[in-house]
């Protein structure tokens, strides 16, 4: 039989939330029109493309 959750208290809840860190995306050393950039993985098809604005 299904079980309803618990309520978590507030510290615990905070003390949980509190210990997650964001990471920075790797870097990857591409050239793109001749001129070497470093830009996360996920985009280099689109920066080849065109998709992407490297000057910003």
């Amino acid at each position: 039989m299904a079980v309803p959750k618990r309520r978590l208290s507030r510290a615990n809840t905070h003390s949980r939330r509190s210990q997650w860190k964001a990471e920075t995306p790797a870097l990857q050393q591409t050239k793109i029109d001749g001129r070497p950039v470093a830009i996360p993985r996920r985009l280099v098809k689109a920066a080849k493309l065109g998709l992407v604005d490297l000057d910003r």
